[in-house]
């Protein structure tokens, strides 16, 4: 007999105390058979190596593989109905074009990134569907979380001003993390009713633009263009929004 049963038995010659740590054992363990439960609930059928692919990629890279391992565990023949990556960036593929597997085969599901419009820490799921999985619940979600240097930071993505609001102005930050300085070259906006001004903070380390709506007297958007002359080219170019619009219920505006 455990602890937690032991403790149960005799709550009631214990004081609270111990009979509130008896049942937050009792609450440990259940957690942890269902935690059991769900990490095995492919184990009659097929079951992936890992679900979690965690990769350090080169600033430079253009594209990125990684594979996924699976095997059929259970008795009987187990079939992969579909399968679909969560973003345009990724092609996803199983090996031979297999989707039927006797028990103990083997086989992989490969996927490849298109990183040219992706930097920093990026999240991405493939979904896998079995052959009674609804199409609004797959049985796998595997994950690829990759990690791109961030050679040319920029923050804020987007500028937001309230309809009516303050014309105030706010500021975009450009820090540079290359092994060289880069430099920004040009900065251009899509909209006229957006004035922009680019201060030099540190030569080829940190810049700053200061962007000011005309007014606020309707809703607007404008597209900042940022140009570098980094020698990658996924970061030779980055955008900011530059938006006037009536905040969303319950949204605060942040300054930034």
């Amino acid at each position: 007999m455990i602890l937690t049963d032991r403790l149960q038995i005799h709550s009631r010659s214990y004081s609270p105390r111990l009979y509130g740590i008896a049942m937050i054992l009792r609450c440990i363990r259940l957690i942890g058979l269902l935690v059991f439960g769900f990490a095995n609930a492919n184990a009659n059928g097929i079951a992936f190596d890992t679900l979690l692919s965690e990769l350090q990629v080169a600033a430079d890279a253009k594209t990125v593989t990684t594979t996924f391992r699976f095997s059929n565990r259970g008795g009987k023949p187990s079939t992969i109905r579909k399968y679909r990556a969560s973003c345009a960036c990724m092609t996803t593929s199983i090996a031979h074009d297999r989707l039927t597997y006797a028990p103990g085969e083997t086989g992989t599901i490969q996927v490849e990134f298109d990183l040219n419009n992706l930097a920093g820490k990026v999240e991405k799921a493939i979904f896998v569907f079995l052959e009674d999985d609804p199409d609004s619940r797959p049985s796998i979600t595997l994950m690829v979380r990759l990690h791109i240097p961030l050679i040319v930071a920029v923050e804020p993505k987007s500028l937001i001003w309230p309809i009516d609001g303050n014309a105030d102005t706010k500021t975009i930050h450009i820090r540079i993390n290359h092994t060289h300085p880069v430099h920004v070259t040009a900065v251009g906006c899509s909209s006229d009713q957006y004035a922009h001004r680019l201060r030099t903070v540190e030569k080829g380390k940190h810049y700053e633009i200061d962007v000011t709506p005309r007014d606020t007297r309707g809703m607007t958007l404008g597209v900042l263009r940022i140009e570098t002359d980094c020698d990658i080219p996924r970061y030779s170019i980055q955008q900011v929004f530059a938006v006037c619009r009536r905040p969303n219920p319950g949204e605060t505006q942040v300054q930034p």
